[in-house]
């Protein structure tokens, strides 16, 4: 048990580090064709994570032990570091002091409502290529 411990963690950070070098990347590439106008890189990484993440949820439902080193490296790990919660509270915090309110709600809309939507379909992807599930 402990093996597996250890094991899930080396995955957990080995898909973290990727995960946060995708969103350095990311944020880096929106800023340079998009501008700071909003922050579209934390934006783009929260939707993106919430698409993969309902995606994986249901992919990795019932796939037996192996389902557990998956999540720990897709779900824990790179999703983990590629989306940021913390991220979002200080960029609302910077548009907040900027009076920039309409933005303000924008963004906080299109990441709260465009996050669930696409965990919603990611889900729906899963179900639909997974078909249903025999079990034993």
């Amino acid at each position: 048990m402990i093996a597996s411990w250890w094991q899930q963690l080396a995955l957990v950070m080995a898909g973290g580090a990727v995960g946060a070098a995708g969103r350095f990347l990311l944020s880096g590439w929106l800023l340079r064709h998009e501008g700071n106008a909003l922050p579209w890189g934390t934006l783009a990484a929260n939707l993106i994570g919430a698409l993969l993440a309902g995606f994986l949820v249901v992919w990795l439902e019932a796939r037996g032990p192996s389902a557990l080193y998956w999540r720990a490296l897709l779900i824990v790990g790179l999703l983990g570091g590629l989306t940021t919660f913390s991220a979002l509270m200080i960029e609302t915090l910077l548009l907040s002091r900027s009076a920039r309110l309409l933005d303000l709600g924008g963004y906080l809309a299109a990441t709260l409502l465009g996050g669930f939507a696409l965990v919603w379909l990611g889900a729906r992807i899963a179900y639909w290529l997974r078909g249903p599930i025999e079990w034993p």
